[in-house]
């Protein structure tokens, strides 16, 4: 069975922020230099607008891919 837009975000930001929210990893990455947190928080906007505009079936390959890596 397929999983959800939704599973498949938590999954991502689980994969690429662990435990910390991807808006706390924004602002830390701000308190240590502003130029990079401004470009964090771009990268956030479009990690999330590829996430809405990416098909269920293309974000399930991308994930099987990268924890078939973590196994690795």
């Amino acid at each position: 069975m397929p999983i959800s837009k939704i599973e498949a975000k938590q999954l991502l930001h689980r994969l690429i922020f662990e435990d910390a929210s991807p808006e706390d990893w924004v602002q830390d990455v701000w308190g240590l230099s502003p130029i990079l947190g401004d470009s964090a928080a771009k990268l956030l906007e479009v990690f999330e607008a590829l996430i809405e505009c990416c098909p269920e079936e293309k974000l399930e390959n991308l994930l099987q891919t990268f924890y078939q890596e973590s196994l690795e």
